[in-house]
């Protein structure tokens, strides 16, 4: 394995980081055990049932500790000015154990990011793998910071890192996350989750340059087969029940 001492990530990899908040479908079971009585009063009270009234941060955040899958399917597409058609990438993200983070790319090439201890490896067919720090680059240690606060559904701890705006309703519900560091703010100066009930389905990253960047998730990234263009990304993105 070789360790990049002097790699720097290229920008798609700060999405891929931030793409990789998805991190709360993931949640293992142990993310839904009985709270400890001294648990903190942070951690997000459990979530209302009625279905037709505006949600919270707090609602979200306890949908999506309380109802994770260990993996879940994922397609993107990247955009360049020398493609004359979006790059779809499909895969899988995976949560093997409460210290991995694994992205899978399995078309239209083989390549693993896997995120574990502070450290990224990057691992692609035919090239030697390549490991580096997340220590050194602040503004990706800032987003993998946020993960655990996700994963353990603590909105004080998530919003030491970001500020946090939700919208809508059980249905069709927005958790926009806007960096609070300015080294953060500098690549990506915000993350949309988008969702219906308890299922994470988009994941739109908006970089400092360039058009937003839409992950499809889970029954999002199902129906994407046939997605060809950044504009039926974003509709199939922003798609609710009619």
């Amino acid at each position: 394995m070789t360790r990049a001492t002097n790699f720097r990530p290229r920008p798609a990899l700060c999405l891929l980081l931030a793409t990789l908040l998805a991190a709360p479908m993931w949640a293992a079971a142990q993310t839904a055990e009985t709270p400890r009585a001294n648990q903190s009063r942070d951690r997000v009270p459990a979530p209302v049932t009625a279905t037709g009234r505006s949600v919270d941060a707090d609602w979200i955040l306890q949908r999506l500790t309380q109802h994770g899958a260990t993996a879940t399917p994922f397609v993107e597409l990247r955009t360049s000015s020398m493609l004359k058609r979006p790059l779809q990438l499909s895969g899988e993200y995976r949560r093997p154990d409460a210290d991995t983070l694994v992205r899978e790319v399995r078309a239209p090439y083989a390549e693993t990011t896997t995120i574990r201890a502070g450290e990224a490896t990057i691992a692609r067919e035919g090239r030697n793998p390549r490991t580096f720090s997340l220590s050194r680059v602040p503004e990706l240690a800032a987003l993998q910071g946020s993960f655990g606060a996700l994963l353990a559904g603590d909105r004080k701890a998530l919003e030491t890192v970001y500020a946090l705006e939700a919208d809508g309703v059980p249905a069709d519900w927005t958790l926009t996350l806007t960096p609070r560091d300015p080294r953060v703010a500098g690549r990506v100066t915000g993350i949309v989750l988008r969702g219906r009930d308890a299922e994470l389905r988009c994941i739109e990253t908006r970089p400092k340059q360039g058009d937003a960047q839409p992950t499809l998730l889970g029954s999002a990234a199902t129906a994407a087969a046939a997605v060809d263009s950044l504009e039926a990304a974003q509709r199939l993105c922003h798609d609710v029940p009619r």
